[in-house]
């Protein structure tokens, strides 16, 4: 699978395997950032906010893709997150239901949108930090640390894949004007 731009559309070519991979991804990542709990106080849920305090996640992944936003200042961190974590994950949540809902029932061709290219790249670069936050992944790391036979090799070449979609996608784009 490669994204290429045809005529001012940007499309791609998805054969089983690839389609199954980009189904599971989306699906383990919404099941990751899952709706937070709705606040008791009706005001409060009718903006989306929390009761209170929005505590970091505990989970590595997790804390990778809803990561602090003052790394010195828990007090400002902690505000931080109670007013965003929820639209974070809303994000998150919208761009993998957006990739599931664009990806063709059978393998074949799929069309992009420049809406549906948003989707793809958030839900690309999420995944991609997921899987590099449970391998481990640095600027060193390389498909020839694996042996074949380890099961993270796979993953990692997932990884590897992902990126080369990511940087295809990419280069189909136009910027957008202001």
């Amino acid at each position: 699978m490669r994204f290429t731009r045809h005529r001012g559309a940007i499309r791609a070519d998805l054969d089983d395997v690839e389609l199954q991979v980009l189904r599971q991804l989306a699906g383990e990542l919404l099941a990751l950032v899952d709706e937070p709990e709705v606040s008791e106080d009706p005001l409060a849920a009718l903006v989306g906010m929390p009761p209170g305090e929005v505590p970091a996640p505990e989970d590595d992944i997790l804390r990778r893709l809803l990561p602090d936003a003052y790394r010195d200042d828990a007090d400002a961190a902690g505000e931080f997150r109670r007013f965003t974590d929820a639209d974070l994950r809303t994000s998150k949540r919208a761009n993998a239901l957006a990739v599931l809902q664009t990806l063709p029932d059978v393998p074949g061709r799929m069309t992009l949108s420049r809406d549906d290219v948003d989707a793809w790249l958030g839900l690309l670069n999420d995944v991609r930090l997921a899987l590099g936050t449970a391998l481990g992944v640095t600027e060193e790391s390389d498909l020839d640390d694996y042996e074949q036979d380890d099961p993270a090799y796979q993953t990692f070449s997932i990884y590897g894949w992902l990126g080369y979609l990511q940087e295809s996608l990419l280069s189909c784009v136009e910027p957008r004007l202001p």
